[in-house]
């Protein structure tokens, strides 16, 4: 089918045309490059190095942790001391809690109740000579009965002051175990708070590498977006004069009753919305660190 006359002009302009733009290569280095790719973030920069430096700072945490825990139960283990006399190997026994002191004390005061009884004895002989009855058998049967009174008072008080002692020993024992459970008590406290602080330190920069993460992929995304549009912006211009000639051509089959229509230019995704999702995907590994 030929062109009509009066086409024939517009057919070889629009022939020249389009032997002028093919003929020169088009420049896709104005729109395809390493220069439209965003580069790392500073916030992800700084939450890789803070990722990287937090691994294994929490081992101080757990040693002082577990060597409170040992300690914690050796404490434990040494209340078996304090259960009663000859326990174990007898260390910890009621006499190991005795006062140095109380044999001397027993001594001295039995010292002094025997000199108090020396004067009784003596007021018994003395009444006896005023009778008479000195060297008698009634004064022989009331100094009998004196000691036999003596010695059973004397025999009482040596088993209170041994009661007394026993009974001092005994407290002293009980707060010693007490003060041992207490210790122990006390350390494992200390080895808890340890392993919280542990697990507070790792949730507490995990938390940071992923909102850094996740901040700094925010900002990556949004500047990817930016050279998106201006990788787009050039790409066209490089492709709008073969856009135009393509109107143009398929302009002038109309009128030559060809019957074809102008293609209809395809709708590229928005920049900005496939820069967001690789934003937030990228930020979505930074929050495993939870």
């Amino acid at each position: 089918m030929a062109l009509p006359d009066y086409l024939q002009e517009t057919a070889k302009d629009y022939a020249k045309q389009l032997t002028a733009a093919t003929s020169t290569p088009i420049n896709t280095g104005t729109f395809v490059g390493r220069q439209f790719v965003a580069g790392e973030d500073p916030l992800q920069s700084q939450a890789i190095n803070l990722a990287t430096q937090g691994i294994g700072s929490y081992q101080p945490f757990l040693t002082s942790a577990q060597q409170a825990m040992t300690q914690a139960g050796q404490d434990v283990s040494g209340l078996g001391q304090y259960m009663g006399a000859g326990a174990g190997t007898g260390a910890g026994s009621i006499q190991d809690f005795m006062s140095p002191y109380q044999t001397g004390v027993i001594d001295e005061t039995l010292r002094q109740y025997d000199q108090s009884r020396i004067g009784g004895r003596q007021t018994i002989q003395d009444a006896a000579y005023d009778v008479g009855g000195f060297g008698g058998g009634r004064e022989g049967a009331l100094l009998g009965q004196y000691d036999a009174d003596s010695l059973a008072n004397r025999t009482g008080l040596t088993a209170q002051l041994l009661q007394q002692g026993f009974q001092n020993a005994q407290a002293a024992r009980n707060n010693a175990f007490n003060q041992q459970q207490t210790l122990a008590g006390a350390r494992a406290a200390l080895g808890q708070n340890q392993f919280a602080l542990s697990n507070f330190q790792r949730a507490g920069q995990a938390a940071d590498v992923a909102n850094l993460g996740q901040l700094g992929a925010f900002r990556q995304g949004l500047d990817q977006s930016r050279l998106q549009a201006d990788a787009q912006a050039a790409q066209t211009g490089a492709y709008e004069p073969f856009q135009r000639l393509a109107q143009y051509g398929s302009g002038l089959s109309g009128l030559a009753g060809f019957g074809q229509q102008a293609p209809v230019p395809s709708t590229a995704p928005s920049p900005f919305s496939t820069a967001l999702g690789t934003a937030l995907g990228i930020g979505g590994l930074f929050g495993k660190f939870r």
